[in-house]
């Protein structure tokens, strides 16, 4: 922010439209998740520019990244920025759990006087957002219409200059290699505690044979067991983003025990001999477990799940991991008391 804009309504804090090191360096950081539901600004309205009252009003979330990327976007436009209070949450997880929503955005627009500033009495909303939104309950709650701009924020100047109509290559969701890709590090970082309990709890199972419990048996066994988990890990999170596309089955559970076991059966074939039948066995169902573990969260991701169809596949799925991390730890345990 920088100086404010004096209106009817008070002073408007401005926006610059440049994005600064400090700016990038905070979306490397929410990228691995480090602070992330820390990175927000104040809800209200934002001043891009120079807007006047036949300027138009663009609505988003509190996520600093969201209003970062769009500020950038709107170097060469004059428009007011309102920004709802999504608990600094992008839109369209925000819109999913209700918080980008119809009453913020009655409450935010009769907060901040908006009808005292504009002439026109149009919203500009993502097209994200549209799920939590009642256009008519809008209209009715604080006089202003909804018009919904396109998925990228990058065609937001040729959306407007083209008198607020978009394209079919503006409305369509995509999810790219990139785009996925980019999601990897943040959800890798989120399994941090995770890891770290399933490694040291792998250690100590390692550690149970013949008599009883052995540290030089844990040394042994357990390295070998968490680094099968990574593997799993890494094909969950890693693989499946990368063959989403080619990946069989609509469910992600389904992609990530492919993916899994694809894994588990390249290690059975290189290292078979070494591991020996019961824990080829004991890895050929623990993989495919952990990958689809992992694949799952990336259901909130993508543009061809709901919440609904995410419920129905983890009550589908979730048993069916469980009891295969089960079996694969009776199998690895029962290896141990092998001659």
């Amino acid at each position: 922010m920088y100086g404010t804009l004096p209106t009817p309504a008070g002073a408007v804090p401005r926006l610059a439209a440049g994005l600064t090191m400090v700016d990038r360096l905070g979306h490397w950081q929410m990228r691995w998740g480090f602070g992330r539901m820390r990175y927000r600004v104040r809800p209200g309205l934002y001043a891009v520019g120079e807007p006047q009252a036949a300027s138009p009003v663009l609505v988003t979330a509190n996520y600093k990244m969201t209003v970062d990327l769009l500020r950038r976007e709107l170097a060469a436009t004059n428009a007011w920025l309102l920004v709802l209070d999504t608990r600094g949450v992008n839109v369209w997880c925000a819109a999913g759990k209700g918080t980008f929503g119809t009453a913020e955005i009655i409450r935010q627009v009769t907060a901040c006087r908006l009808a005292e500033l504009v002439g026109h009495r149009t919203l500009v909303l993502p097209q994200l957002g549209a799920p939590g939104v009642a256009a008519h309950e809008v209209l009715k709650g604080c006089g202003f219409r909804v018009i919904y701009g396109p998925v990228r924020a990058a065609d937001l100047p040729a959306f407007l200059a083209a008198g607020m109509q978009a394209t079919p290559a503006m409305r369509r969701v995509t999810f790219t290699l990139g785009e996925r890709l980019v999601l990897t590090p943040v959800e890798l970082t989120a399994m941090w505690k995770s890891l770290g309990w399933g490694s040291l709890l792998l250690l100590l199972i390692g550690g149970i044979g013949p008599r009883f419990f052995t540290v030089e048996a844990a040394l042994q066994r357990g390295p070998a067991a968490i680094a099968a988990g990574l593997a799993g890990v890494l094909a969950g999170a890693v693989v499946v983003p990368v063959l989403l596309p080619w990946l069989p089955g609509r469910m992600f559970a389904v992609k990530g025990a492919v993916a899994g076991l694809a894994v588990a059966l390249a290690g059975t074939t290189l290292y078979g001999a070494r591991l020996g039948g019961i824990d080829s066995a004991a890895l050929l169902l623990a993989l495919p477990a952990v990958a689809a573990w992992c694949a799952m969260n990336f259901t909130g991701a993508t543009t061809f799940t709901s919440p609904s169809g995410v419920e129905r596949e983890m009550r589908r799925t979730l048993p069916v991991q469980a009891a295969a991390l089960l079996a694969a730890g009776t199998l690895w345990i029962a290896g141990a008391f092998l001659p």
